[in-house]
């Protein structure tokens, strides 16, 4: 392989897998912390007219939160509710299960900051630790091989 070849593919190479490990660490967090910190809530599937909304694997989710303006008291008297229309973070499976058709209810887990940043809640999140080995595995080995291309450009 040519040198300038190697060297480009390595930096490529690291420079993707480093990413793609910080990314992953970047997900895995947040969502175990908005599982950890966030509010639970039942949110139900939406239909989507969308073609493009209907290929992707995380399902439209619906759900209502109270908006802390308005409040009168703190019995919660005068609060106002949102409805909040998001996907999921970290669900990606090739296909949508048959388990978010529309009208499904489903748990999750909501930052009460920002209530677009959703997660399923533990136990709906079904393979989450395996997908996200599988990406992390993918980033490392990324890594290693553009390192050693980088290191073999040393030699």
């Amino acid at each position: 392989m040519d040198t300038t070849t190697a060297a480009v593919s390595g930096l490529v190479l690291a420079l993707f897998g480093g990413v793609l490990l910080l990314w992953c660490a970047a997900e895995v967090r947040l969502r175990h912390w908005v599982r950890r910190r966030g509010v639970s809530a039942v949110a139900t599937v939406v239909a989507e007219n969308d073609a493009h909304g209907q290929l992707d694997s995380a399902p439209l989710l619906s759900f209502s939160v109270l908006s802390p303006e308005g409040c009168a008291d703190r019995s919660g008297a005068g609060r106002i509710a949102e409805l909040v229309l998001t996907r999921p973070r970290g669900h990606t499976p090739l296909r949508r299960p048959e388990r978010f058709a529309p009208g499904a209810p489903v748990r999750i887990c909501y930052d009460p900051d920002r209530p677009c940043r959703a997660v399923l809640a533990a136990g709906e999140a079904g393979r989450a630790a395996a997908v996200d080995l599988l990406w992390g595995a993918l980033g490392a080995a990324c890594l290693v091989a553009g390192a050693g291309l980088l290191a073999a450009l040393g030699r």
